[in-house]
């Protein structure tokens, strides 16, 4: 940089030579110069004003100035025990260097003042004097030089800021000085105390500060540029230069980060006294010229590992030929703190980095978020990468084999030439010892500088992790970083886990993860480096001046694992290449480090301690799980694809592991469980909801190599499964369950874990069915039970646990058990066929619903429900078992029905039963033509106040026989079903047979009439008399008790009737001989007339005990039907005409949670929610792999078809063919690939618990909401109460004192005083307000071409777009600040890079996703739904009082009952069921 510029340095050692040689007084003996001094000098003192006023000098000429002169530059010579006078000496110099100053002093002589720059140049010169280091003083005396010292150095840093008469000269002395007097003071060897030791930082501190002010003042020349760096190169030894060296540098990069890049730059924040150090008048040009200088002017910091370099001056070479027993240079005690200075350099440079990089300060958090405007890694290299690269390669191989030939290099720096210049009289030529490692103190072995080295690794790792998308690095640069890596990721034997280890793993998180070429190579080398810090649970650190958090560099690790999870699988079998070995020698390939990458996973699982850790931990495991059954079913069907099995299409209906519902329904074959063999026999596949496939297959070649099949056993899917499950089971029963997050997470990975469908590799069991081209399931049923088994022992422990520990949080967790043991539940059916899991799962549900088990222990006597305390852990726990007890009731190995996934409730309601329903006249349901008509011709019950019976006495126009016909629907908490009812007296394969001949054939009647005897009738047999009479037989009185009761008048009428009754009878006997019709008279019989009439309500109420009026309390018989909640059966009056619009709220509210996911594609540099929602236009290009990550989200199903959640409040759920939303506009300018906004088509996913619609919007959506809103505002006010249900649970439900344990296990009984208080919610939430300020969760997917561009995504812009309707029915609208964002960015390998944000709450991240996860595009789609999913339920188990869907349809049903019920007696309902509907 300055070879072509000469150095000063002679000057300055002839200036510090010749200062004694100033004073003509070193002529005379020393005696009498101190006598002249002494006399002068207190003269002079004595005009100063310090003891006394000031007066005017009395010199006045330049000859008596400079005699004076020559005086005082004599005394500052003087022995330190002249204290006195070298301090008068001093006061009179800096009394006359006022004479630069805006205001001189009265005391500065004529002269001086008026030729200031010439004089106050021979006094800098003279005062080298005092700062010579005198010998063999006591510490007294040194300590009053060094104060002394700073007076001086005071004033010469204060006149240099004051002054504005300083020429170029001037300053050239001034700094020539100061460089002389560090030279003097901090060249020598460091000793402890000495003036040098003293003075070390403060004269470093002036040097520096009045140079950056003769930046500003008069830029210093080159020459004095190259002096200052080879004179800092001789101080190199003392701590201070590096500190001194850090701190200015720092000042300056802040001042040149403002104006590079603008005050948008994230601001390095300094200590106020260092960012004073610039000067105010300081050019952006002259900061960045200076900045430039002062950075190179230490040279490079690898020589500060080199004691040989360090210690190669004259200093150094005369201490040892001085020392008694011999020494060498290197060998000087000072240079044992060489190491902390390395790396105090080290961290200088670092830091610098992180402010290019815009990275907080150290002590922040590990992975903070970089600057968009932050430079490219190509430039920051270019700065500090050759210093990075070589302190990295410290202590390495590349370092070991090189010393000698960097030793001999380093004798011929220039600066080691200038030393011989100016030390000319010594010769600097080393001994070969001197480059002998084992002629090193042990002090200063090179493993001493591992802290250092660990700083460099780590800031490269850190500058490498700051690449942009799309940004290119120099191959150079790539190449060393590559090498430095492998070398530093060597593992020793003793396996532990070192600094330079550490700080790799703690600054690489992101490496794999930014598209660097060839960064694969390193895989093997990281692998090693986390088998080392994962797995262990007391992991021993190797650290010297590093404090490491184990926590933290855990967290780093597992996020370099969960960016290398997938690479095994996605390049298969492809060799990874070895930076160093030879060719010959066998490589890696991918897939055999899949069992070493499963291993570190699981064995991490099993130790870490820490949440957050094991959260991350969580989400991988269902990652390579997930990954590893996908990737085998691809693999299968690819297989059958080449071997062309039964010309079946490649892209067949292999259902995605993570969302298949239908489990054992699609199974045709036998599973061995407990001991039984159970047929599972194949259902109906023939409806036309078939589940499509969600399952992308990538390009997989088939024809894997020996190094694949060769894999250990445990490695395949199968195994995963198992290991896996029982590996959360375990610990989730052991540690994790008094933690929240952590315990949510394993529910959700076992919920994650029970939709997967293994295929073992012992027992394949394929299937095909003309509706599914194959269908694989093969689980391992033990497993599964011992999963249900642990996740219900759970439950109860949870349950068991003191009144004290049951909180928000703990009732959050057994609500999540519950719904992960459906989950399992609805995937294996076939487990409640087991008579213990049977028990197990009803024991728990049992336990929910009413607190305790009937059976507490085995062999214990149960104890009946009408005994027990209903004593519920809390609502949400009764409310979720009761939802567990329904899916087990209702819909295990049902679902889906017919109807599709889209509901679980029946497709009819009272119309589109009318429209088939056949009356009597045979003329149809003429005349119904809306809700209102058809309702009338149902008569409307409620049982248990909480269900609706509407039942329809006309049969159904595909009856063929006559029947008592009823047909239901029934609408309770848990959705709407339909049934057809009659009532046979035969079985319909019996009832069926009729003989329709002509003639029956009958045989001719015999026409003798009998004569009919005469006898007497008698009412009871012959042998009554003889039987004993009981209490019973005297219930009827006889004639004459009635004679006594009632009076002989009363016998008398009713002899007189029985009298004519006789008469009657003989009577029509005799017509009945006389007329054609009697037997007589042939005539063939005719079959009775059909009857159509039929009171089937009554009769269906009357034969499922809806009519059974005696269960009444005995002690109260004027009691004639019980308040509303007791009574079997309440009649609702459909005859409002509001009931038909209640009636419809009822159907539109779902028996599922319903969630929405707005997808959005940000093209590179898109900031605006316009240019956003511009790109789903047909003229805009989009990635193709976004199309097909659309697929895999869910299945594309037509709004005006779909029956199910949309994802927009008014036209959801309504029936089809009867769709009620308005006519849309035809979308023409979307590509009908990614056309998913809504309006014509969404994409749709379901189970049986919860529904959830993947919306694309476009501009559609901000029309149509601005519509809706519109629509709404008129309605808002008269449905707010209703709407206001939604996310609170109401206290109480009305005038009603009590409610019905309804779907509870208990038998209604008639002893009403033993009826257990229903439970209520908790007293601590009554004083909560009724209005809750917690909306549905805002979940967006951001699929981004720069990955930068997550850091301005419009949030609050797009929220406009994000609308379902149910915004103004909540309390509040979404906000930015709550909304979860997925983000997905593709990279160049294939592979897909997550990244999460969302509110800081404290369940906010779910799994399976982990920010900074990296994906295969194969499980995008079911990893991304089901993140969504479970963030939703995580939202939802937050809020305590939070509603789930049958607790609110429960109580609509309740709210229609108090509005529409009908207070009838018995006599009155009976009657009612004799009516007719209109």
């Amino acid at each position: 940089m300055y070879s072509e510029w000469a150095s000063l340095s002679a000057q300055i050692s002839a200036n510090s030579c010749g200062a004694q040689c100033f004073s003509v007084l070193n002529k005379f003996p020393a005696s009498a110069g101190r006598e002249v001094v002494i006399s002068v000098v207190k003269q002079l003192g004595t005009n100063l004003g310090i003891t006394q006023n000031a007066e005017p000098s009395h010199l006045v000429k330049d000859e008596e100035v400079k005699w004076c002169m020559d005086v005082i530059c004599f005394g500052l010579s003087l022995p330190l025990q002249e204290h006195e006078t070298i301090k008068d000496c001093v006061n009179v110099y800096c009394e006359w260097l006022t004479a630069l100053h805006p205001q001189p002093r009265i005391s500065v002589p004529k002269p001086i003042c008026e030729d200031a720059n010439l004089y106050a140049r021979q006094i800098i010169n003279h005062f080298h004097n005092l700062f010579v280091p005198r010998q063999g003083e006591s510490s007294d005396t040194i300590k009053r030089q060094a104060v002394l010292c700073h007076r001086v150095l005071r004033t010469l840093q204060q006149t240099a800021q004051i002054s504005q008469h300083m020429d170029r000269q001037t300053w050239d002395t001034l700094l020539l000085f100061l460089l002389a007097i560090n030279e003097i003071l901090l060249a020598p060897p460091t000793v402890k105390d000495d003036v040098g030791d003293q003075l070390c930082e403060r004269v470093l501190s002036v040097l520096f500060e009045v140079w950056l002010l003769a930046c500003v003042r008069c830029f210093p020349s080159p020459s004095l540029w190259k002096t200052l760096q080879e004179s800092c190169a001789m101080w190199r030894h003392r701590v201070a230069l590096v500190d001194q060296w850090n701190r200015v540098n720092l000042a300056l990069t802040a001042r040149l980060l403002e104006f590079s890049y603008g005050p948008d730059f994230t601001q390095l924040k300094i200590a106020d006294e260092d960012s004073q150090l610039i000067p105010a008048g300081m050019s952006n040009d002259c900061v960045a010229q200076t900045w430039y200088r002062f950075l190179r002017m230490i040279g490079n910091p690898t020589a500060l590992c080199s004691p040989h370099i360090i210690s190669k001056s004259s200093h150094f070479v005369q201490w040892a030929l001085t020392h008694e027993k011999g020494a060498e240079t290197h060998q000087h005690p000072c240079l044992q703190m060489l190491p902390q200075i390395f790396l105090n350099a080290i961290r200088g440079i670092s830091s610098q980095v992180d402010a290019f990089l815009a990275l907080p300060s150290i002590g922040a958090e590990l992975r903070p978020t970089l600057s968009v405007a932050r430079p490219k890694c190509n430039s920051i290299l270019h700065l500090f990468g050759e210093w990075l690269f070589e302190a990295a390669h410290i202590g390495g191989d590349t370092w070991l084999q090189n010393r000698k030939r960097q030793a001999c290099e380093a004798s011929k720096r220039p600066s080691s030439m200038i030393m011989e210049n100016r030390k000319g009289s010594i010769s600097l030529s080393q001994p070969n010892s001197l480059n002998d490692p084992s002629s090193l103190p042990p002090t200063l072995t090179i493993d001493k500088y591992e802290s250092g080295r660990a700083e460099a690794i780590g800031t490269l790792c850190k500058i490498f992790c700051a690449k942009k998308t799309g940004e290119e690095i120099l191959p150079v640069y790539l190449a060393r970083f590559y090498m430095a890596l492998q070398q530093c990721l060597k593992i020793t034997e003793s396996k532990e886990c070192d600094e330079t280890l550490a700080s790799i793993l703690l600054h690489s998180a992101d490496l794999f993860r930014l598209d660097l070429d060839g960064i694969n190579v390193l895989l093997p080398g990281y692998i090693a480096a986390l088998e080392i810090v994962l797995p262990d649970k007391d992991l021993k650190l190797k650290t010297q001046a590093t404090a490491i958090n184990r926590t933290e560099l855990r967290r780093s690790a597992i996020n370099i694992l969960l960016s290398i999870m997938v690479l095994p699988l996605h390049y298969h079998t492809l060799p990874i290449r070895n930076l160093t070995s030879d060719s010959s020698e066998k490589q890696l390939t991918f897939i055999q480090l899949k069992s070493r990458l499963m291993n570190i996973l699981m064995n991490a699982l099993q130790v870490e301690t820490d949440a957050q850790n094991t959260h991350m931990l969580l989400g991988g495991l269902l990652l390579c799980v997930q990954d590893a059954v996908t990737f085998e079913e691809c693999e299968l069907s690819g297989n059958e694809h080449l071997s062309g099995a039964g010309g079946q299409n490649h892209e067949d209906n292999l259902l995605s592991s993570a969302c298949s519902e239908r489990s054992a329904s699609l199974v045709s074959g036998t599973v061995s469980f407990g001991g039984q063999t159970t047929a599972m026999s194949s259902r109906d596949t023939a409806s036309a909801h078939e589940y499509p496939s969600l399952t992308i297959s990538d390009d997989i070649s088939v024809d894997f190599t020996h190094d694949f099949e060769s894999i250990a056993s445990y490695d395949n899917a199968h195994a995963l499964f198992v290991r896996a499950t029982y590996l959360v089971c375990h610990r989730l029963i052991s540690s994790w369950k008094t933690d929240l997050n952590v315990s949510l997470a394993a529910l959700e990975l076992l919920s994650g874990l029970a939709r997967l469908h293994i295929r073992e590799t012992d027992s394949l069991v394929k299937i095909v069915e003309p509706s599914q081209n194959l269908t694989i399931i093969s689980t391992d049923a033990l497993e599964c039970k011992r999963a249900v088994k642990w996740i219900c022992d759970y439950i109860c422990y949870q349950c068991s646990r003191p009144p004290p520990a049951h909180s928000k949080d703990l009732h959050s967790t057994i609500v999540a058990a519950f719904q992960c043991t459906a989950a399992w539940l609805m995937q294996h059916p076939y487990l409640l066929q087991d008579k213990d899991c049977l028990q197990t799962v009803l024991e728990v549900v049992e336990l929910g619903i009413s607190g305790t088990k009937s059976q507490s222990k085995n062999g214990d006597l149960p104890k009946f429900k009408d005994e027990k305390e209903l004593k519920p852990a809390s609502m949400r726990v009764r409310d979720a078992a009761e939802n567990l007890l329904t899916i087990i009731l209702e819909q295990v190995g049902y679902f889906p029905s017919e109807c599709g996934p889209e509901s679980i409730s029946s497709l009819l309601d009272e119309l589109a039963l009318m429209k088939h329903c056949t009356l009597p006249s045979g003329d149809g349901a003429v005349g119904v033509y809306n809700a209102e008509q058809a309702i009338s011709k149902f008569k409307y019950f409620v049982t248990e106040n909480s269900t609706i019976l509407a039942l329809l006495e006309e049969p159904l126009g595909n009856d063929q026989d006559p029947q008592p016909t009823v047909t239901l629907l029934i609408r309770g908490p848990f959705g709407r079903h339909a049934w057809t009812m009659q009532l046979r007296h035969l079985p319909r394969s019996k009832s069926g047979i009729k003989y329709h001949a002509a003639n029956p054939g009958r045989p001719i009647p015999l026409n003798d009439i009998t004569q009919r005897p005469e006898c007497e009738q008698k009412n009871f047999p012959e042998g009554v008399d003889k039987v004993q009479p009981c209490v019973a037989d005297y219930s009827i009185p006889t004639i004459e008790q009635i004679r006594e009761q009632y009076g002989s008048s009363i016998i008398s009428d009713i002899e007189a009737m029985l009298e004519n009754q006789s008469i009657h009878e003989k009577l029509a006997w005799a017509e009945s001989d006389n007329s054609v019709d009697s037997l007589s008279h042939a005539q063939e019989c005719v079959p009775p007339t059909v009857c159509h009439e039929f009171h089937a309500a009554r009769l269906f109420l009357s034969h499922f005990g809806f009519l059974n009026f005696e269960i009444r309390n005995p002690n109260n018989p004027v009691e004639s039907l019980g308040t509303p909640p007791q009574r079997p059966l309440i009649v609702l009056d459909t005859k409002t005409s509001a009931f038909a619009a209640d009636l419809d709220k009822l159907d539109k509210l779902s028996a599922r949670t319903h969630d929405t996911v707005y997808v959005f594609y940000v093209k590179t540099g898109q900031t605006s929610a316009q240019q956003i929602i511009g790109n789903m236009t047909e003229d805009q290009s989009y990635d193709s792999h976004f199309a097909n990550m659309l697929q895999t989200l869910g299945w594309p199903v037509q709004v005006s078809d779909h029956s199910g959640w949309t994802g927009f409040v008014n036209n959801s759920w309504s029936l089809k063919g009867t769709s009620e939303q308005p006519e849309r506009t035809q979308q023409s300018n979307v590509p009908s690939e990614i056309n998913y906004n809504g309006a014509q088509r969404v994409l749709y996913w379901a189970d049986v618990s919860s529904e959830i619609a993947f919306v694309v919007p476009n501009a559609w959506n901000m029309r149509y909401n601005s519509e809706m809103d519109s629509c709404s505002l008129s309605s808002t006010s008269s449905e707010q109460s209703t709407a206001s249900n939604v996310w609170t649970r109401a206290e109480d439900t009305g005038p009603m004192k009590s409610k019905p344990r309804n779907l509870s296990l208990e038998l209604d009984t008639g002893n009403r005083n033993k009826e257990p208080v229903p439970p209520t919610r908790r007293k601590g939430t009554v004083s909560k307000p009724a209005l809750l300020a917690q909306a549905p969760a805002k979940i967006f997917l951001v699929w981004l071409e720069s990955f930068e561009d997550y850091l301005n995504f419009p949030v609050e812009d797009l929220l406009a777009y994000a609308r379902t309707g149910e915004e103004l029915q909540s309390m509040q609208m979404p906000r930015a600040a709550d909304c979860h964002v997925i983000f997905v960015h593709s990279l160049q390998s294939g592979l897909l890079r997550v990244k999460l944000l969302g509110p800081p709450g404290r369940m906010s991240f779910a799994t399976p996703l982990v920010d900074g996860m990296v994906l295969s595009r194969r499980v995008v789609g079911n990893l991304v739904r089901q993140t969504a999913l479970n963030i939703s339920r995580r939202r939802r188990l937050d809020n305590e009082s939070y509603q789930p869907p049958h607790v609110r349809r429960r109580l609509k049903v309740q709210d229609i009952v108090q509005k529409y019920k009908m207070d009838l007696s018995e006599a009155e309902l009976l009657a009612h069921l004799f009516q007719r509907s209109i």
